[in-house]
């Protein structure tokens, strides 16, 4: 199995979150819930990254899995 996490979309998730709510992204890229976590990870060395909404707004979560800061985009995406 690769340590290299599934690229699941080279572009972010645009997630409108409600303040207070925690939130699970997928780490390991195979979650059928993008981005959220499904569980998929299991017997990987991946794990959920927890979010909690600080604001309800829209966040972008990241879809290419190698974001210097998950669970968010920070444009990785665009070098991949």
């Amino acid at each position: 199995m690769s340590d290299a996490p599934t690229i699941a979309q080279k572009s972010p998730y645009p997630i409108e979150v409600t303040e207070g709510k925690t939130y699970f992204w997928c780490a390991c890229g195979k979650s059928q819930r993008q981005p959220f976590c499904d569980g998929s990870h299991k017997g990987t060395a991946f794990e959920p990254v927890k979010y909690t909404a600080e604001a309800s707004k829209k966040v972008f979560f990241c879809g290419c899995k190698h974001s210097a800061k998950p669970p968010l985009c920070d444009g990785t995406h665009a070098k991949l």
